[in-house]
């Protein structure tokens, strides 16, 4: 007989978003060793506190927690709900490590009274402030929380094929597609909008899941722009190849590029 096909694990109506993201976008066990390595190398000791800005779902905060037991974590975001959602489906499910991450509803540009070892500003979301003074507002922010041998780490990305309108599609595990959708970009400002969808085996899709408006900056506009705001040295790290970041003082240009930056106090 026949064998019966299988139902697709994930449909538009059975999945939820932030799952969905989760597994198309993020490596938190990446992140927390890149972290780690790479803040041992520059300080010669471990980092133990971080502060995730623009957190979501807090899923990294999870990770670094877990990572070790004598590591914190305060994930800040302004979305209520998003944060409600990290805690029930990341940070409970961790169970005591769990317990060591805060959460709290805010504005990343507060300056914390708590000092971290390290901040992150992950999946190039600080370029939600599309103005000079906005960003190096921000960037002091960062600098003051952080203790004084701290590290800021933000990741970025470049190449002249990342202002083109265009679709680039890529097959999840567990039977969806990632769909990421550079709409339109704005030359006149850099402002870039840009979607997710996520498409299923059944047919269905899951149109505009996730919308960002950003102004795409360049390296030198972040660069130019942590040193105003009182970073003594910055590094940068480049994904030479599938995946492998190595520091780079210069580059070619290239079609799509991606790159970390770790800011020193």
């Amino acid at each position: 007989m026949p064998k019966r096909k299988s139902k697709p694990r994930f449909t538009a109506k059975n999945s939820d978003r932030h799952d969905l993201y989760q597994r198309s976008v993020q490596a938190p066990e990446f992140e927390v060793e890149f972290f780690d390595k790479t803040f041992k190398k520059l300080r010669k000791r471990r980092p133990y506190s971080m502060r995730e800005d623009f957190c979501g779902t807090a899923l990294l905060c999870g990770h670094w927690v877990d990572s070790h037991k004598k590591r914190t974590a305060l994930g800040v975001d302004i979305d209520p709900d998003v944060l409600q959602w990290g805690v029930e489906n990341n940070l409970k499910p961790f169970g005591e490590p769990g317990n060591r991450v805060t959460l709290a509803q805010r504005d990343v540009r507060q300056v914390t009274r708590e000092k971290f070892d390290l901040v992150n500003a992950m999946n190039f979301s600080y370029w939600i402030f599309q103005e000079r003074a906005e960003m190096v507002r921000y960037f002091k922010a960062v600098r003051k929380s952080l203790v004084k041998d701290g590290i800021f780490f933000l990741d970025m990305y470049g190449g002249w094929e990342s202002q083109e309108v265009m679709e680039e599609a890529r097959k999840i595990e567990g039977g969806f597609t990632y769909v990421w959708d550079q709409h339109s970009f704005d030359p006149m400002n850099n402002v870039a909008v840009n979607y997710i969808h996520f498409r299923f085996r059944d047919g269905s899709e899951m149109k505009r899941a996730f919308k960002y408006v950003w102004r795409q900056w360049s390296m030198v506009e972040i660069r130019e722009l942590l040193t105003e705001a009182g970073f003594k040295k910055l590094h940068i790290y480049w994904d030479v190849v599938d995946g492998s970041f190595r520091e780079r003082k210069k580059m070619d240009n290239q079609p799509g590029w991606l790159a970390y930056i770790a800011a020193l106090v």
